[in-house]
């Protein structure tokens, strides 16, 4: 039997209700409100410089030296001379340590955070460096005077000297890294500032 196929009947399909989706504006870098943030954190990262040179003028090693009778001259007795090394190397673990703390630190002023006052904590922490190999190697001198008097054949405590001045990357190159790392680990696109 042919039977008349009976017509489908397509029902429209519903359009769904309007939707609005807010799109929340970009936040802009602020210069002018966070220049004096900045300023304040650049100082105070300048300030650690002192207890760093402190710490560093009491851990790096000294050097015991002989004068030689030809020429009056100081010259490493045996291995002690791998202590120039161990300055530099205990200058930069002080530096790497302070520049991850002091990245964090900053990282946790929520309401200041951004390029602004990163860039005040590594020029902040440029300085603090610079700071601490200059007077860590005065304190240093101080802790280990040299003797009046110096004959040949005498042997005595040189004062550890930093005689590079490759550490002093060291702090602002940690600070800026763990300033980023918190950044990238955030990601949002105002870094939090306004939940502060």
């Amino acid at each position: 039997m042919d039977e008349k196929a009976a017509p489908v009947r397509i029902e429209p399909v519903p359009e769904p209700p309007y939707v609005y989706i807010y799109v929340r504006p970009r936040p802009k870098v602020v210069v002018k409100r966070d220049l004096l943030p900045g300023l304040v954190v650049l100082l105070t990262t300048f300030a650690a410089g002192l207890p760093a040179a402190y710490v560093w003028s009491r851990l790096a090693p000294a050097q015991l030296k002989i004068v030689s009778p030809q020429d009056n001259k100081f010259y490493p007795i045996g291995v002690e001379s791998y202590h120039r090394l161990d300055a530099l190397m205990v200058f930069v673990l002080i530096g790497l340590g302070a520049g991850t703390v002091t990245g964090i630190a900053t990282w946790l002023l929520r309401q200041r955070r951004g390029p602004i006052v990163m860039l005040g904590m590594t020029a902040g922490s440029f300085a603090a460096a610079w700071f601490a190999q200059w007077l860590g190697g005065s304190l240093a001198a101080g802790a280990y005077p040299m003797p009046s008097s110096i004959k040949p054949n005498d042997t005595l405590l040189v004062a550890p000297s930093l005689e590079t001045w490759w550490g002093v990357l060291a702090w602002p190159l940690a600070a800026a890294l763990a300033y980023g790392c918190c950044a990238a680990w955030n990601g949002l696109d105002d870094l939090g500032r306004r939940l502060g």
